[in-house]
């Protein structure tokens, strides 16, 4: 110590500024301190409040139920634990992603093989794990995984052999590995998530027009054999019953059949009009007339409850965050960052696509949660690593990653 107070030639200063960069806690933006102050607060509290907003709605449409009135309060739980994950997530560089995308992705395979030997039923279908005492759903998983895979392979891969189109087909067997064993269970919702979460970093990675026009032609030349030699009987039920809504078949309008659910998510749908009964009054809601209210049908408890104008607000929630991400994507330096964060919000988007169009009836019915609004633990956590990396791409979007090959 010097006369002067310093420590080896520093001002005291100087050094707590040394001390402190040498822990990563101090301000600059390679810092923690700095990367939590870089971090979009308006895209955060907008997840937030749609959370919130899931976790009202949930109260509401189970609270006059004693076996579900719990449900919102272990929904806020598994919040508040997934918002630390994602915090946590984004503050990971994105190499750390790359390295880990093949590990996240062989694990996902192990689980959904698992399940086909040791899964429990839940919903009809074997799509669980039990894990002590928590059931986790490895299909979820498998989304994120698929786009981490991807944007890694192709990260690799193109940067040392262009755009050839061979290139295409290991991604293409990257996507249909899980989305098989997912369609197995059977989950066609989920299958259909993968595929074209999967898809969009395919397209995105520079696959021809002339390809993507002739695997459209294929795909609506399979629709009738798939129909009738692949799909579950029950699964065949619920198209027949979309068919017969669509061109106003009289079969579809027993209220004890096939069509009950979507008939009377339309009818509490309607019966919000512009501005909704209030929280807390709707009818359909309180007394159970919609099956799933709380989980796939959501949407039905906020289009009664507040209206078109509360439908359309979560709507317009999403499409805020769903441009800014995609933005986000587009601004990234590295292949990597941009398919990871384009694929991880074309997973998110299929989810609220899919499902609003299910609710509307403009869709089969399959299961298919509301992002973020849906009760649902491993939705959750899904949808909150999406958003994870996707602010990982944003807070390293100058990174250039190298590129060195497949792995």
């Amino acid at each position: 110590m010097s006369r002067d107070g310093s420590f080896s030639g520093y001002s005291r200063g100087e050094a707590r500024t040394r001390t402190a960069r040498s822990l990563n806690f101090d301000g600059t933006s390679s810092g923690l301190l700095g990367k939590m102050a870089r971090l979009p607060w308006g895209f955060i509290l907008l997840i937030v409040a749609m959370a919130l907003i899931g976790i009202a709605m949930l109260y509401s449409s189970t609270f006059t139920n004693p076996a579900e009135q719990h449900l919102w309060k272990l929904q806020l739980i598994r919040f508040i634990i997934c918002f630390g994950i994602m915090i946590a997530l984004a503050m990971l560089p994105l190499s750390w992603w790359m390295n880990l995308s093949w590990l996240a992705y062989a694990g996902t395979i192990l689980l959904l093989l698992a399940v086909e030997f040791f899964g429990v039923m839940g919903g009809g279908a074997q799509r669980w794990l039990k894990i002590g005492p928590v059931a986790v759903q490895p299909s979820e998983f498998a989304k994120l995984a698929v786009t981490l895979a991807l944007a890694r392979y192709y990260h690799g891969m193109l940067g040392a052999n262009g755009s050839r189109f061979f290139i295409h087909i290991g991604a293409a067997v990257i996507i249909l590995i899980p989305a098989a064993l997912v369609f197995l269970q059977p989950d066609l919702g989920t299958a259909l998530a993968i595929v074209a979460s999967g898809g969009v970093v395919v397209f995105l990675a520079g696959l021809s027009g002339r390809v993507i026009l002739a695997g459209i032609g294929a795909a609506v030349a399979a629709v009738w054999p798939v129909y009738q030699f692949v799909l579950e009987p029950y699964q065949r039920g619920r198209v027949d019953t979309f068919l017969a809504q669509l061109f106003g078949s009289s079969g579809a309008s027993t209220s004890l059949g096939e069509s009950y659910q979507i008939e009377q998510a339309k009818i509490a749908i309607g019966a919000g009009g512009l501005n909704g009964k209030g929280w807390l009054q709707g009818i359909q809601s309180q007394q159970d007339y919609v099956p799933e209210q709380h989980t796939d049908f959501i949407l039905t408890v906020i289009a009664e409850e507040f209206g078109f104008l509360g439908a359309t607000a979560i709507l317009v929630g999403f499409a805020i965050l769903l441009g800014w991400s995609l933005y986000t994507a587009f601004q990234s330096a590295s292949s990597f960052g941009r398919y990871a964060a384009a694929g991880a919000t074309a997973t998110v988007a299929f989810y609220v696509v899919f499902n609003v169009a299910m609710v509307l009836g403009l869709l089969p019915v399959v299961g298919m949660p509301l992002p973020l609004i849906s009760y649902g633990g491993t939705a959750m956590l899904t949808a909150m690593s999406c958003f994870g990396l996707i602010l990982s791409a944003y807070l390293h979007r100058d990174d250039k990653l190298n590129t060195t090959g497949l792995f």
